[in-house]
């Protein structure tokens, strides 16, 4: 445990950056997000439902999906005491409770969330479902570095002209519907960003998690730069195990977004490349029965997706989006159903 803390604190301060807490989206606006209040205490509800098709072209056979169905309610108690309860519906067809912490504002530029929630590591992984550029998420946004969990997180917005915020926390590691385990260890993860000029962002993140006796540690480095109706985006992300219990992981993510501005019915259309790829990768916890080893749950790949989204009011509030998603697997590899060649198209909504 001591240990774990002491990481932590070095952590917070020698990383530097802005983090994605009530950042702006590309429209200029801030985010919904829980933020000191002087005033208003009334309760806010926000949602957000994805509804998509998808057609696979190797099995030659198509679904409907309700992907997303979240409903969640943020507001202040106190000036400095602000809340969110976020619930989705349909994740998958499961229902999941997601978000469910307090946060509390101590100091000025000073912040401490107590609860459940997704903890502060990457870019894409980061990003709620509607914030998505893509129908689909990320390699890293979906297998490899996305960790949403119980335990205590810390904020830090340093006094400088340039914004610099600085983000990390323990957690159980032990997800979310598992949390009276007792741990002897705890994980922990930290995020910085920072913006050297206009428009340009620079993400350094760092990750231990330990689901069972093998310890994961990840390092994370993206950035994005926006420039007129360009947005650019590159991330990379490497995994180790302890005790070489599994090989390391690498997984990369870029992609482009043009915007092109229309007057009658939608407001603008969107062109997007993506490419993304990992190796073989494993959730540390599902292993061979004969060996006892660890197993891959996500085998290497690559994809190349293409898209097209039509929004219908300001970006990322209602959103029309085609894709097409192309993959290839090394000779050898398990392709399961849903990562194959697919075309997918899905609205979404965001209120």
């Amino acid at each position: 445990m001591k240990k774990n803390i002491c990481t932590l604190l070095m952590l917070l301060l020698s990383l530097t950056g802005f983090a994605q807490t009530d950042s702006p989206n590309e429209d200029g606006k801030k985010l919904e997000v829980e933020k000191m209040e002087k005033k208003d205490y009334k309760p806010e509800v926000h949602g957000t439902i994805r509804a998509k098709y998808e057609y696979q072209t190797g099995m030659g056979a198509g679904r409907f999906e309700v992907r997303t169905a979240r409903v969640s309610l943020t507001g202040n108690v106190l000036p400095k005491v602000a809340y969110k309860a976020e619930i989705d519906l349909s994740d998958e067809g499961q229902i999941k409770m997601l978000d469910a912490y307090a946060r509390l504002f101590p100091l000025k530029d000073f912040t401490i969330t107590a609860g459940q929630m997704r903890v502060p590591f990457t870019i894409d992984a980061h990003r709620s479902p509607h914030e998505q550029y893509f129908a689909n998420r990320s390699f890293i946004a979906k297998q490899v570095g996305n960790v949403r969990d119980v335990g205590l997180t810390l904020g830090y917005t340093l006094p400088l002209d340039m914004p610099i915020i600085l983000e990390g926390g323990l957690y159980n590691g032990t997800g979310l519907t598992n949390q009276k385990v007792w741990h002897k260890d705890v994980n922990y993860s930290a995020k910085a960003q920072l913006f050297p000029t206009d428009g340009l962002n620079l993400t350094l993140s760092v990750q231990g998690i330990e689901p069972e006796e093998v310890w994961m540690h990840s390092y994370d480095i993206g950035a994005y730069y926006e420039t007129g109706r360009f947005h650019i985006e590159g991330e990379y992300l490497f995994k180790q195990y302890s005790d070489n219990a599994f090989k390391d992981v690498h997984s990369v993510d870029a992609f482009i977004n043009y915007d092109l501005p229309l007057r009658k019915v939608f407001t603008k259309m969107s062109f997007l490349a993506r490419y993304d790829m990992m190796t073989d990768h494993s959730d540390g916890e599902t292993r061979d029965e004969s060996t006892g080893a660890l197993s891959i749950t996500d085998y290497k790949r690559h994809r190349l997706t293409a898209g097209i989204t039509f929004s219908l009011s300001k970006a990322f509030r209602t959103d029309l989006r085609l894709n097409f998603e192309k993959y290839f697997y090394p000779e050898g590899s398990l392709a399961k159903e849903s990562e194959q060649d697919k075309v997918v198209l899905e609205l979404m909504v965001r209120f």
